[in-house]
């Protein structure tokens, strides 16, 4: 039986463009993770894979027009978004490259023989070394910075890992031009090209994260298809970390206070938040606590101002338009639930957003309105009203992890006085970010960052933008004991390799 062949397609029109490439069978799976295992030692050099993640940033920048246009094409987000998105990823290729040379992700510690111990101290040393092949699997929304050279591919080769990519359906042309980039770049350096595959199909994936050589796999996209596959993880004869992202509501509170004092800014702001990239963003705020009474009627209205004078727009491909559509007129259909702006289907491949408000007590107890609690993917989120703090809370203690939460204080909250604090402490066992007086679609790439929080939004702990996102990718080993000639460089007492390392108890830099 022939490989169904991968299509790119117009997500304006619906139509195919061009054939790109073939869904990988199973040999070919094996074929391209074989190939990233033998890759494994062209990695072992710092200097090599930093200068390796700088010449694809370089290489992905060079060819940023023809790039831009693949991405437009078949995704609709536009050559604005694009370009930055573009450039988010070569900015976090080079600054993994630098946390590369820098070293310290590598933890080394060293312990010499404490015979006064209680009890005795051995000679120890102890490093973080590369897990093996990385399976990454695309996102739709994020064509650059989460798909091929994203961040997954960024950390886990600066780790010292060759990757495996599954290639996302809604923007396979795009990822074929972008895993050749990275190709050439290895080449520049020695690399083998098996040091990236790339394979397409839903089987594939399947395989992919099955396949015994494959030690660790890194996710974004649906609970569904993400708990499918960490199941799949969990359940192999060897299991393997499976850092996935998978959903998140990303819930609002408004204070009474707040809403007094900035309406019309809070609601014009929640417009452009939940509309931005036509509400395809991980962490678009799905879920919006607002008080009743006066105060909270004037954010209504400006929020139906502003989302009232927003155009329809394209999401990512078809399936993801029906499932919008039928999600909020399921929604909508609540006893209760009423619709100042009603979102839902555009013209025949457009969508148009929108926002529901319910009163808070629907969603105090388990029943129909938990669909409340659930992501939509798209442009539409839920307004909650609620009469005093004790009901927004009992709302927030219903909720599952999230990626963040977000509380909008007035002025004189936001200086101490008031229960901004409290609310605070209600919020952070919610999720990984909670911001303060800000909206959460915006994940900047920087060294503090946490991208990740309780399940559902994450398999694990972990980060997967920010300079602590490489800690997915690599194990600790202690040496006990071990000779000094036969020690690794990283691990001797001159330190050759020049790392930041704790020493006998002391921080050396």
């Amino acid at each position: 039986m022939a490989a169904a062949p991968v299509w790119s397609v117009d997500p304006r029109t619906g139509k195919q463009r061009e054939q790109v490439a073939v869904e990988a069978t199973a040999q070919e799976v094996d074929t391209a993770v074989r190939a990233a295992h033998a890759a494994r030692g062209s990695l072992a050099d710092r200097a090599v894979r930093s200068a390796f993640l700088r010449s694809a940033a370089a290489g992905l920048d060079a060819a940023r027009d023809q790039l831009v246009e693949a991405a437009d094409a078949e995704t609709a987000l536009g050559p604005v978004r694009l370009t930055g998105e573009l450039a988010r990823t070569t900015y976090q290729l080079r600054a993994f490259a630098d946390i590369v040379d820098e070293g310290a992700f590598l933890d080394v510690i060293v312990n010499h023989p404490d015979d006064t111990a209680t009890p005795p101290i051995p000679d120890l040393r102890r490093y973080k070394v590369p897990l093996g092949v990385v399976a990454v699997y695309s996102a739709s929304n994020f064509p650059f910075a989460f798909s091929v050279a994203g961040g997954d591919t960024a950390s886990a080769l600066a780790a010292g890992n060759p990757v495996v990519v599954k290639a996302h359906p809604d923007h396979p042309a795009l990822s074929e031009l972008v895993a050749k980039v990275l190709r050439r770049a290895a080449a520049e350096h020695g690399i083998p090209d098996g040091v990236l595959g790339l394979v397409h199909g839903f089987e594939a994936g399947i395989e992919l994260i099955r396949h015994p050589l494959v030690a660790a796999a890194g996710f974004t996209g649906s609970v569904r298809g993400g708990r499918a596959l960490f199941d799949a993880a969990a359940a192999r004869p060897v299991p393997i970390p499976f850092h996935g992202e998978l959903g998140s509501l990303n819930p609002v509170v408004v204070t009474e206070a707040a809403a007094a004092e900035r309406a019309e800014a809070i609601g014009a702001g929640l417009a452009g938040s939940m509309t931005l990239g036509v509400g395809q963003f991980c962490v678009k705020p799905g879920l919006v606590l607002v008080p009743s009474g006066a105060a909270g009627d004037g954010l209504v209205k400006s929020l139906t101002d502003a989302v009232s004078a927003t155009e329809a727009g394209v999401l990512l491909d078809h399936r993801m338009r029906d499932n919008f559509v039928a999600g909020v007129a399921e929604r909508a259909a609540l006893s209760g639930v009423e619709s100042p702006v009603t979102p839902g289907a555009g013209s025949e491949h457009t969508v148009s957003p929108g926002f529901l408000t319910v009163p808070a007590d629907r969603l105090a107890e388990e029943g129909a309105y938990d669909l409340l609690l659930e992501e939509c993917f798209g442009p539409v989120t839920v307004v909650v009203r609620y009469e005093d703090q004790d009901e927004a809370n009992a709302v927030l203690s219903r909720l599952p992890g999230n990626l963040t939460a977000t509380v909008h204080l007035s002025t004189e909250e936001a200086a101490g006085e008031g229960r901004g604090a409290e609310i605070l402490a209600e919020l952070t066992p919610l999720a990984g970010r909670v911001l303060v007086n800000s909206w959460p679609t915006g994940v900047a790439v920087a060294p503090a960052q946490h991208h990740g929080g309780p399940y559902p939004a994450t398999t694990s702990t972990s980060t997967s933008v920010g300079g602590t996102a490489i800690e997915r990718w690599l194990r600790p080993v202690a040496y006990q004991n071990a000779p000094e000639a036969l020690l690794p460089k990283e691990l001797r007492d001159d330190n050759p390799l020049g790392l930041p390392r704790r020493f006998n108890g002391h921080l050396e830099r």
